[in-house]
């Protein structure tokens, strides 16, 4: 199944292929002075790429759209490497409070870079754009939100990556950017009833509440209250089980030193 891509990349492209007409350049002129390939000045006016911001700029110093293009770029293009049905980054970003459960591999907002490339397969924007999303837990305005993260004790051992992968991604788990990020451990063989999936959920300010849970073939973002109060239920039964922070360290530190170095 092939994701598309959000359709503000068509909309940038579109007023690149303006401009670029209105200037008198063909794609392989425009390429040159840029310089990059014509076939990728075709790809960003067709909206089947996501071109680096200083390309922006450069186009705007050549075809003199003051100010233009950069603009659009950074309100259309800047989170176009989410695929279309991921509209959870927003709501991260308004978030209080996320609360999130993982039984197969660490919460976006918590992966290292390299881990996040292994399981993206090297997909550059992709990656770019996940750890992008965690600039929302260093902020200084509005203040980060609360995060809690309950992780399966499976999750430590799945292997991502490489070695040196897992060492650096367990390492991380250990020096966290933030002490409003707290991890749980959820030690032994356990999967909880009804939690066949990762689900996560976020408090807004105005105390209201969504969720976002993984399916076989993509994300969901649910906003039916019975829906998430099932899933508000589920967390709380499975963090009662869980270990707390400090026996959560010693746990992931003993599994660090014993599988990954």
């Amino acid at each position: 199944m092939t994701v598309g891509r959000a359709p503000m990349l068509k909309v940038f492209g579109g007023e690149t292929r303006r401009f670029r007409t209105v200037a008198g350049l063909s794609q392989d002129r425009l390429a040159e002075k840029v310089p990059i390939s014509g076939s990728h000045i075709g790809k960003i006016e067709r909206g089947e790429t996501r071109c680096d911001r200083t390309i922006a700029v450069r186009l705007d110093e050549i075809l003199d759209t003051r100010g233009t293009l950069p603009s659009l770029w950074d309100e259309l293009v800047k989170n176009a490497a989410f695929p279309v049905w991921f509209d959870w980054p927003p709501v991260e970003e308004q978030a209080t409070l996320l609360r999130s459960y993982e039984n197969q591999v660490v919460y976006g907002l918590l992966q290292t870079e390299e881990y996040a490339s292994a399981l993206l397969s090297g997909d550059g924007e992709a990656v770019a754009a996940r750890i992008g999303r965690q600039r929302i837990l260093t902020r200084e305005t509005p203040p980060p939100p609360r995060l809690v993260v309950l992780m399966t004790e499976y999750v430590l051992y799945h292997e991502v990556g490489d070695r040196e992968v897992m060492r650096g991604q367990l390492e991380h788990l250990l020096d966290l950017p933030s002490d409003r990020i707290s991890v749980h451990i959820l030690p032994g063989p356990l999967h909880p009833s009804g939690t066949d999936g990762a689900f996560a959920i976020a408090t807004l300010p105005d105390r209201s509440e969504l969720a976002y849970m993984d399916t076989v073939i993509r994300g969901l973002t649910i906003d039916d209250v019975e829906d998430i109060q099932a899933l508000s239920d589920a967390y709380e039964a499975i963090r009662s089980r869980a270990l707390p922070v400090d026996a959560s360290r010693d746990f992931i530190r003993r599994v660090l030193e014993e599988r990954w170095s």
